[in-house]
Parts: C-alpha cells; sequence; structure tokens
C-alpha cells in the first residue's frame, strides 16, 4: 500500500483517535507520513505555486463557544502576521487541523466548548499530532497544571489582550520544535 494512502487512512480515523486518545507511536507515525507528502505534486507550475504558498501560510485557530469572546479573539489576532480562523467547538478545530494543520502555527482555546470534547482534550491532540502549534488555553475556571499539555500556556479569563498578542507573536516568529 503507498504512503500516501496509508496517511489518508489514518487520517479517516482521526476524530475516534483523538477522542479516545492516541498512543504516541501511533501520532509518530502520522507526523511522518505528513512530513513525507511530496510538496512536488504533479501539475502546472500555477498549481505548485499556490501549494507553496498555502503551505507557508501562518494560522491561528481560535476555539471558543461563546460568540463575543471568540470574535474578540478573532480580532485582535487579526492585528498579527496570523490569518485567523474562528471555531465553536473542538470538534470543528479538527476538521481544520486535519485540513490545514501544516499552516497553523497557533492554537487559542478555551478550556470549556460547546460539542462532546473540551479544550484539555483538544490541547492534548494538538499535542501530540500537530505538536508545531503553539498551544494556549484560556478558562474563567482553575485549570489544574497536570490537566494542560506540558508544552501548553494557560492564560486566564479575563485575558489581557498583550498576552495573546505576545504568544501570537511567538507562534509566528518562533521557530517550531522539531518533530520527534
Amino acid at each position: 500500500m503507498p504512503l500516501d494512502q496509508i496517511g489518508q487512512t489514518l487520517a479517516s480515523f482521526y476524530d475516534t483517535l483523538v477522542a479516545e486518545g492516541v498512543p504516541e507511536h501511533l501520532a509518530v507515525l502520522v507526523r511522518r507520513v505528513r512530513q513525507s507528502e511530496s510538496p512536488s505534486e504533479p501539475g502546472t507550475d500555477d498549481a505548485q505555486e499556490a501549494r507553496a504558498g498555502a503551505r507557508s501560510a501562518h494560522l491561528a485557530l481560535v476555539v471558543e463557544d461563546e460568540p463575543e469572546v471568540r470574535a474578540l479573539a478573532e480580532a485582535l489576532l487579526e492585528e498579527t502576521e496570523l490569518s485567523v480562523i474562528g471555531c465553536d467547538s473542538a470538534e470543528a478545530a479538527l476538521a481544520v487541523l486535519q485540513a490545514r494543520g501544516g499552516e497553523v502555527a497557533l492554537v487559542f482555546a478555551d478550556v470549556r466548548l460547546a460539542g462532546e470534547m473540551d479544550g484539555l482534550q483538544l490541547a492534548r491532540a494538538v499535542a501530540t499530532l500537530w505538536p508545531r502549534a503553539r498551544l494556549v488555553i484560556t478558562s474563567g475556571c482553575a485549570v489544574a497544571r497536570p490537566d494542560v499539555p506540558e508544552q501548553a500556556v494557560f492564560i486566564p479569563k479575563p485575558w489581557r489582550p498583550l498576552d495573546v498578542l505576545v504568544e501570537a507573536e511567538r507562534a509566528s516568529s518562533a521557530p517550531p520544535p522539531p518533530l520527534t
């Protein structure tokens, strides 16, 4: 079976895997499959340039179920170098990550979300499957540090815009961590 078919098959199981918790050895395999996908697929020069442009874009995902808070965070992050996509649930964020995970530089997520998954479950999935994305978790409730992935930053609500902008700057300018 070709490697790209294996990757597509694994991708079709993401939602189930993420909901149940992905074993680290499987997450490493998924990252390797993504890295090995060829950036120079057959096609016209225009199509190749468009794909290259899409890969170089940096996205910020704002995952918040309160529309006013999400709109505020989106407006704030639109003032940075990042393109912004808002999601009201972890499931919607996972759909974006599945489609454009390599472009996502920042995931800014509330702990309490609409849907079956909460922000901590989303953060664990992102930390495992998309380790190059900077994770920022926020909540108006206290969150125990062991519940937050090690590489995530926690900003309590109400957050200060400057704190969010600092994390966006780090996400867009800092080199991503190496894949293991």
